[in-house]
């Protein structure tokens, strides 16, 4: 891993630019967020600066990821994005982040962070089944992540899966639903 330093994201212009690539070069291609534009991703850059804490990680002064996270609950909040450019992916970068996140979060009285990760592409097994109410605690527990699905990314920095969205994206497009005790 190269040395890093963590930054705060702000409202600058230039900043929310440079956040607002790196969420379009994480996710366009990836399958996990397929529908993003640069007005979304504007958007959401704004959101979450706006809303929250945004934090980003810099190597050699570029920005090469950043992690929103906005309240949702009074004490649970929403991790919203977490974004890393692929060729820093897989590296320890997300993990510093989400550890960034925790640490500032709880200086705000939250105990708990959710993450929604979607699965538009068939990369778990929850894709594979039609999910019913006879069958959906077995497959979340027998989920299985057949193409690099960042749900198994979250469960290593101590969320675990709390429940899933079936069809939410579409047949066989769930969204996973995990969460994150910080106290």
């Amino acid at each position: 891993m190269q040395k890093y330093t963590i930054c705060n994201i702000d409202e600058s212009l230039q900043t929310m630019e440079l956040a607002e690539k790196v969420l379009l070069d994480t996710f366009i291609g990836s399958g996990m967020w397929p529908d993003l534009d640069k007005k979304e991703a504007a958007e959401t850059v704004d959101k979450s600066i706006l809303a929250g804490i945004c934090i980003g990680i810099k190597v050699d002064n570029q920005l090469i990821g950043w992690a929103g996270l906005r309240p949702m609950y009074k004490k649970t909040w929403e991790l919203h994005p977490l974004a890393v450019l692929p060729q820093y992916q897989n590296k320890g970068y997300g993990r510093i982040l989400i550890d960034e996140i925790v640490k500032t979060a709880r200086q705000k009285g939250v105990i708990g962070i959710f993450a929604g990760s979607d699965d538009e592409t068939g990369k778990t097994s929850l894709s594979e089944k039609e999910i019913t109410e006879e069958n959906i605690f077995e497959e979340i527990k027998n989920i299985r992540n057949n193409k690099k699905h960042p749900y198994e990314f979250y469960k290593k920095c101590g969320f675990i899966i709390t429940g899933i969205l079936p069809n939410a994206n579409g047949p066989g497009k769930p969204d996973i639903f995990l969460w994150k005790d910080i106290r």
